[in-house]
């Protein structure tokens, strides 16, 4: 068999890095794009220790014309879009770069597909955030979603057009809805890398305080090095379909935040103030999956939960504060 070609946009993100990594190990030539490559760091990259085993193309996702170009140039096998605005935080502040960044170049890459009449296999990086507040039931594959973010109208519109391509012109083209996955490659703008970070200043001899918002909210946390591994079993099945990919267990943020501390031995309560300036508009009060489907059809189980995450990400000391 010939050498495997995958393309990941995004790729300079926490899941592109760890897929990147990946799809090396199991032999795959691996691209990635930036808007501007030439002048991208592709920091996770370098941590990982890939940087140079990745080949890098410029790419503009709301540009047709630019991703037309790339998709016929690197005539990829697989193509994995991870990129467009990433928090959902940031979303409230930024939601037309958010609904354009996710939306419109989902749908350009499809419509290259389309149009190049390529056999290429498309992954869609959707999002548990879509299925906004379903009073602590377990959502699957066929939960309505009903998002409460600007972050989650975006992936639930770029999910319907994956499923519209899918069915109207037999692309094979998949989502996986995956839940919140961490690891020590999240900037800090996400509030688990936000914490883990002050708990290590703070039993280094910081005497700040952790300013955080709700801390009563609950999720699914899991660890992204597996998630990735989900994703490249998605595009390897006889069918295209949709996968929820999540570890089946929910803690609130406050248990994060305790276990978090006691990886340093420190009782939480003594370090977090609660700011009412950093509640968001609207919340999902409980975030719990269903991803049973992956583990009967996909073979894929996460190993590690909440508890384990947050110890693994308190001990990775390879990367420094605020590094992203």
């Amino acid at each position: 068999m010939s050498q495997k070609r995958a393309l990941i946009s995004g790729i300079s993100g926490q899941d592109g890095a760890y897929l990147a990594q990946l799809l090396l190990k199991k032999g795959y030539e691996v691209y990635g794009t930036a808007r501007d490559a030439q002048m991208a760091s592709f920091y996770n990259l370098e941590i990982l220790g890939i940087r140079n085993q990745v080949k890098t193309e410029s790419m503009a996702l709301n540009d047709f014309r630019s991703v037309l170009q790339t998709l016929a140039k690197i005539k990829p096998d697989e193509l994995y879009n991870l990129a467009g605005q990433s928090s959902v935080g940031l979303s409230f502040q930024q939601p037309v770069e958010t609904l354009e960044s996710i939306s419109v170049g989902t749908l350009n890459l499809l419509e290259a597909i389309r149009f190049l009449d390529s056999p290429i296999r498309f992954y869609n990086a959707g999002s548990g955030e879509c299925f906004g507040d379903i009073g602590g039931a377990p959502a699957d594959e066929e939960t309505p979603f009903r998002p409460r973010s600007p972050y989650a109208v975006a992936k639930a519109t770029a999910f319907w057009e994956v499923a519209n391509y899918r069915e109207a012109y037999g692309i094979y083209a998949c989502s996986g809805i995956l839940f919140n996955h961490e690891s020590a490659l999240r900037p800090e703008r996400f509030v688990t890398k936000k914490i883990v970070n002050a708990v290590r200043r703070i039993a280094d001899g910081s005497k700040e305080k952790l300013h955080l918002g709700n801390i009563s909210v609950s999720r699914d946390w899991g660890w992204a090095p597996e998630y990735v591994d989900a994703m490249w079993r998605i595009l390897q099945q006889d069918t295209p379909d949709d996968f929820v990919i999540a570890t089946g267990e929910t803690y609130s943020l406050e248990d994060f935040i305790a276990t978090a501390f006691n990886c340093a031995g420190l009782d939480w309560k003594q370090h977090v103030v609660t700011d009412s300036s950093l509640l968001r508009p609207s919340e999902i009060t409980v975030s719990r999956a269903n991803p049973s489907k992956a583990f009967t059809k996909l073979g894929w189980k996460a190993q590690l939960t909440m508890p384990q995450v947050v110890r693994v990400m308190f001990e990775d000391r390879h990367e420094l504060d605020g590094c992203a």
